[in-house]
């Protein structure tokens, strides 16, 4: 399985990242399954051994999602998003957090880290909303 992610088109407004969506490719020659919700963390300084949990608040329901070999899956991750201007702020008061990396779980097909090509992982509270895997890409 690859992992890859990319800054949402439909984001909360804000500063930070807001959205991001999990694109996942099956580069195996077999077909494989996914079903459920992610796991995601935080990579502190880019490495899976700095791990920071972030709270997933699931939506949707779950189903199983058969992919053929290249076949794609989609989670989209949406963040209590950072505000303001340079560092800026979070709403609740918390301090806002950059992470270079995530690391994306999904049930049967382990974690995976992931970059965004044109930025960083911005977020407030550490809370993330999760859609469950999907075969419908998200916007």
């Amino acid at each position: 399985m690859k992992a890859t992610a990319y800054q949402a088109a439909d984001r909360p407004v804000g500063t930070g990242t807001g959205a991001a969506v999990v694109e996942f490719t099956n580069v195996s020659g077999h077909a494989c399954v996914l079903r459920g919700h992610p796991t995601v963390a935080g990579a502190g300084n880019g490495s899976p051994e700095h791990n920071s949990p972030l709270k997933v608040t699931p939506t949707g329901t779950a189903s199983a999602v058969r992919l053929a070999p290249g076949g794609k899956a989609w989670v989209k991750l949406t963040f209590h998003q950072v505000q303001g201007e340079a560092d800026g702020y979070c709403k609740s008061g918390a301090t806002p957090v950059v992470y270079p990396t995530l690391v994306v779980g999904l049930p049967g097909s382990g974690a995976h880290q992931v970059a965004l090509n044109d930025g960083e992982f911005a977020e407030c509270d550490n809370v993330v909303l999760a859609t469950a895997v999907t075969a419908a890409k998200p916007a």
